[in-house]
């Protein structure tokens, strides 16, 4: 039976993350803001079958608790064996281009939060000597473009991050994934127009588990932003910079 935490557990791919996990009965512990909406989901994956599952209500920007939390669930469950990090915020990118505090919840909620964490978490995992370290980031870090930079600049500090983590902990047996998503069909997405380059988060979730299971470094999902990134990374700057995207 592995032991997962999933980190930003109210989020619609976590979900279906964990409920993937539930059905093989795994030991599940969920962190995320909303107490009520963590109870309801507890209660739904032990109905799944889930194993074992516990939550911890409290904001995942309060960096102050990052470590006394990480502490508290290790000392509590003795291990981890994966590790998914699924919190963040699309924000307002609008305003988020001319008002600070909506720029600094942007970075601190894409960004900040998770280095924080993850300080802590490769910590434990490295002491332990295994486990996998998984995080949801956004092809929007692959290039800025004048739609999201303040977003996408977040996620290319995670690219850049997850990177580095990944060779300093793979000699200590401690696996990290970066999860390059395009644009998924949930409440977080809620007022943007869909398209047929829209994932599902059934579908998305299941590549998750797959890449973990897999040990991947890098994935797109859907896998079509793959090749969708390689188009608009090969477009000269003289060219991109006058498109409207």
């Amino acid at each position: 039976m592995k032991k997962i935490l999933v980190i930003g557990a109210t989020s619609a791919i976590a979900q279906e993350v964990a409920k993937l996990y539930a059905a093989n009965n795994e030991e599940l512990i969920l962190w995320g803001r909303n107490s009520e909406m963590l109870h309801i989901i507890s209660q739904d994956l032990l109905v799944r079958g889930g194993k074992k599952i516990s939550f911890i209500s409290h904001d995942l920007n309060d960096l102050s608790i990052h470590e006394s939390k990480i502490n508290e669930i290790w000392n509590t469950h003795s291990k981890i064996d994966i590790v998914l990090l699924a919190h963040g915020v699309l924000g307002d990118p609008r305003k988020a281009e001319v008002n600070q505090a909506e720029m600094l919840h942007l970075l601190n909620s894409n960004f900040v939060s998770h280095v924080s964490l993850l300080t802590f978490i490769s910590q434990k995992m490295v002491q332990q000597g295994f486990g996998t370290i998984a995080v949801i980031s956004s092809v929007a870090g692959d290039r800025g473009k004048q739609s999201n930079y303040v977003y996408g600049s977040a996620k290319a500090g995670m690219t850049a991050y997850t990177d580095g983590l990944r060779n300093r902990l793979f000699p200590s047996g401690v696996h990290v994934l970066n999860l390059k998503l395009g644009p998924v069909d949930t409440p977080m997405t809620k007022d943007h127009k869909k398209t047929a380059l829209f994932g599902k988060a059934p579908s998305v979730a299941k590549g998750i588990v797959s890449a973990i299971e897999k040990k991947k470094n890098t994935v797109y999902l859907p896998m079509i932003w793959r090749y969708i990134m390689i188009i608009i990374n090969s477009i000269p700057e003289t060219v991109f910079k006058r498109l409207k995207i």
